[in-house]
């Protein structure tokens, strides 16, 4: 698609005035098992919460080893403003155990989501910023949510999605897009109404389904 290309290089120079989310921050570190615990920790909640929550917990606990050894409530307080965050202390503590057991976090996309608790996106994101392995797109409700307005995939499951964002999109840029779009769906292009007077990309996009903007 030849708007493809042009979309990705204009939202690289929107981002340069926007400090990039949590979990592509992660990848400066390359430390594939707090990625995947701020992923845990990202669940409906928003950045600036993960950010602040996964800061707080690693001052305290950073490995497994760690993790393991924490009181189960103690955990809780420190994730409590993540949000649910009594299922995931429990998610987190048995994250840990198996990755314990396994000796490091598995860098295998399917053996990632043979753990309970690691759904597709979580293998994805912690594959990606935590492993430094760009071969597939972290697709979280921002990104599917862009990629279907735009018309690039007609989808509405996120897996399905991913495997047409590879289709069409160049391979050095898989590592961009999720920081990309989820940045984006966060400011811009929001999932209920989207801001498409500020829209950088409205002349590329489709507007598919919008049904109210502003």
């Amino acid at each position: 698609m030849d708007i493809v290309i042009p979309v990705i290089k204009t939202l690289q120079k929107w981002i340069k005035d926007y400090e990039h989310p949590t979990l592509r921050r992660s990848a400066r570190e390359r430390n594939p098992y707090k990625t995947l615990i701020s992923c845990l920790l990202s669940l409906r909640t928003q950045d600036v919460n993960t950010d602040k929550v996964s800061s707080a917990l690693f001052k305290v606990a950073d490995t497994p080893e760690e993790i393991l050894k924490l009181p189960l409530r103690k955990l809780e307080k420190l994730i409590f403003s993540s949000g649910y965050y009594k299922n995931k202390a429990k998610t987190i503590k048995h994250v840990s155990k198996i990755i314990l057991e396994k000796g490091k976090v598995p860098s295998d996309l399917n053996e990632l989501m043979s753990i309970k608790g690691i759904g597709r996106k979580t293998a994805t994101i912690t594959r990606v910023f935590g492993f430094g392995k760009a071969d597939c797109i972290p697709v979280d409700v921002h990104v599917h949510v862009i990629a279907n307005r735009l018309g690039w995939v007609k989808e509405k499951n996120p897996e399905k999605t991913e495997e047409g964002l590879m289709k069409i999109i160049p391979r050095k840029y898989w590592f961009e897009v999720n920081t990309l779009f989820v940045l984006y769906g966060k400011k811009i292009c929001q999932t209920q109404s989207p801001f498409c007077s500020k829209c950088v990309i409205r002349k590329y996009c489709k507007r598919i389904d919008v049904k109210r903007s502003r």
